[in-house]
């Protein structure tokens, strides 16, 4: 009888047992997700702002037991950071046996800096340098020397860079977008290096009769002192330009100052770009931002077919990030990675965040969508991409993700709300999307799309270079030209001319040098192109195939390729728009095919 009745019982609260046994499958399926895949979102959900909490995980630098990543950290420390200990000369000319160097351009990119996107936590970071002896000779300097073209670590001279700070405004600090002390230290490092390299070749530091000294609008004297009585040192041999943010001009000041000495460096005048890309007079170019939009639609394609990757990207940029993306929109995998080497870069742990998950938002515009954030650099309507002293650098909103949201969420229900959780960003998972970022990188910048934006976004820089390495030739003062700029400066002219580089992304503190040569034996002038101190002249395609000379480098050992400099001429005066289907700048950036409107 009794168990009859407890049969008839459990029959009764079946329906019970049932929810019971579901709640406690559905408890431990959450737990496991929670606990072996780190907390990744399934549907890209948003983090809310809400419920941050700040705590430092370990280091990313600290000893691996895995070998494979010990090696592969330490690889991304070297090669995106860029020490100032680990910059060194390479492969620079200036001594080549039987040549005479006739004049060199140097395109650099601007020092370390803060990150472009507001970052969690960024203030407990440390981007100081310290015990660095040119550092605390260049700061010294500024700081103890008032004369009519500094005053008060300010660059008073007349032109657009009057009133610009040489230093970062903090010492300690990364400040959004600045440039930091430790990328001062880091162009100064570079500057010595120019200074070794190619300043007694060229003559940079020569003194001449003052009556002789020819000065022009863009080389005034002003400020100079003299060194000896009745002569002075010439400053028409040098050219400087730099694009209108202080990182870019705080970098090739810094630069300068290891190169000339102190009254030369004084003396100098800075000319504007106006384009990140050096277009010059050959700017409107509505096709490269055809291209641009094709190219960014072919990488989130790309993204697109890795979903574990772009689940970590959205995690990392959830903790990261101060500003949160609307629901469904993918973050973008380089801002993330730029976000990431501030910490990197500065041997700062990874951060943690306590976070809530938003489970029931079903209007994509609850986040404000309406405003999508402000773009990274002014257009005009033909496309030409100017900019201002405070803009951010257009690298980050390129070929991945969508614009950044910068509204923040203020209509949050708490009951909407799950319990809060802990989560910290993981080595691993950095380590891979590093990974895919590289190898994204790479299918960019060798992309065909890649190359044909790059051929019109640089051909404005390259007519300028071809110009000056006529003057050079041809008996000018000038010797020795710089062009302050970016990564992208260096990635369209990386694709336009068709060099191959192992990595796809430009360190801080990158420099490219153009070194004209003149035969000691008759009249024949060639050039070497020379990136971060490796000879990459043979990898040009005018260059390439038994093109160039190789030739000895003399006393320092080694040979260096030499490439006859009526290549690169014909080449942008001949051959530059064949693969693009036209004859000149203005027809390749209106000529679209029939079938998609692209080349």
């Amino acid at each position: 009888m009794l168990l009859k009745e407890i049969a008839r019982f459990s029959l009764q609260h079946r329906t019970l047992y049932c929810y019971l046994i579901l709640s406690i499958w559905i408890f431990l399926l959450i737990a496991g997700m929670y606990k072996y895949i780190g907390s990744i979102e399934n549907s890209n959900n948003l983090l809310t702002a809400k419920g941050y909490g700040y705590r430092r995980s370990d280091a990313f630098l600290t000893d691996d037991v895995d070998p494979m990543q010990r090696i592969r950290t330490k690889e991304i420390n070297q090669t995106d950071c860029s020490h100032p200990f680990v910059i060194v000369a390479g492969e620079e000319g200036g001594s080549l046996e039987g040549w005479s160097l006739e004049g060199v351009l140097l395109l650099i990119r601007h020092g370390d800096r803060g990150p472009m996107a507001h970052v969690r936590g960024i203030g407990e970071v440390d981007c100081g340098y310290e015990n660095d002896p040119s550092l605390a000779r260049y700061v010294s300097f500024l700081q103890n020397t008032t004369t009519s073209s500094t005053t008060g670590g300010h660059w008073m001279k007349t032109g657009p860079f009057h009133g610009f700070p040489l230093l970062p405004a903090a010492s300690k600090l990364c400040l959004l977008a600045q440039l930091t002390h430790k990328g001062i230290a880091q162009m100064l490092h570079v500057g010595d290096i120019v200074r070794q390299t190619y300043a007694n070749a060229l003559g940079l530091h020569t003194r001449i009769p003052i009556g002789t000294l020819r000065t022009t609008p863009s080389n005034a004297s002003e400020g100079v002192t003299n060194p000896t009585p009745g002569s002075q040192y010439t400053i028409d041999d040098v050219v400087i330009y730099s694009t209108r943010y202080r990182r870019t001009f705080q970098s090739v000041m810094a630069l300068l100052f290891g190169v000339m000495p102190p009254e030369k460096w004084l003396a100098l005048q800075i000319q504007e770009s106006h384009s990140l890309s050096y277009c010059f007079s050959d700017c409107a170019c509505p096709q490269a931002e055809k291209l641009k939009k094709a190219l960014a639609n072919e990488m989130n394609g790309h993204l697109a077919k890795h979903p574990a990757i772009a689940a970590i990207a959205q995690w990392i940029g959830a903790a990261l990030l101060q500003n949160p993306l609307a629901t469904g929109q993918q973050v973008n995998p380089m801002e993330i990675r730029d976000a990431l080497l501030a910490h990197i870069c500065h041997a700062a742990p990874l951060p943690c965040r306590k976070i809530r998950t938003n489970v029931n938002v079903l209007d994509g515009n609850r986040y404000g969508t309406k405003g999508s954030g402000s773009s990274s650099s002014t257009q005009d309507p033909l496309g030409f991409d100017v900019i201002n002293i405070d803009q951010d650098e257009s690298a980050l909103g390129g070929a991945f993700g969508p614009p950044i949201n910068t509204e923040q969420p203020d209509d949050l229900d708490a009951t909407e709300q799950e319990p809060e959780i802990e989560g910290c960003v993981e080595k691993s998972h950095v380590l891979a999307l590093m990974s895919y970022i590289h190898w994204a990188g790479m299918k960019e910048l060798y992309s065909s799309t890649m190359r044909q934006q790059g051929l019109l976004r640089s051909y404005g820089l390259l007519r300028n270079i071809v110009a000056y390495m006529l003057k050079m030739i041809s008996g000018d003062r000038v010797k020795f030209v710089v062009y302050s700029g970016h990564d992208k400066t260096f990635e369209y002219l990386i694709a336009s001319l068709g060099v191959q580089l192992d990595n796809p992304f430009i360190p801080y503190a990158s420099r490219m040098a153009f070194e004209v040569y003149k035969s000691d034996k008759d009249t024949q002038y060639y050039f070497r192109l020379v990136y971060n101190g490796r000879d990459v002249t043979n990898t040009i395609d005018v260059c390439e195939s038994g093109k160039s000379l190789n030739v000895p480098r003399g006393i320092r050992g080694g040979r260096g390729h030499l490439c006859p400099i009526e290549n690169i001429i014909r080449f942008i005066h001949d051959d530059y728009f064949l693969s693009l289907n036209a004859s000149n700048y203005k027809d390749a950036c209106l000529a679209q095919t029939k079938q998609d409107g692209y080349f």
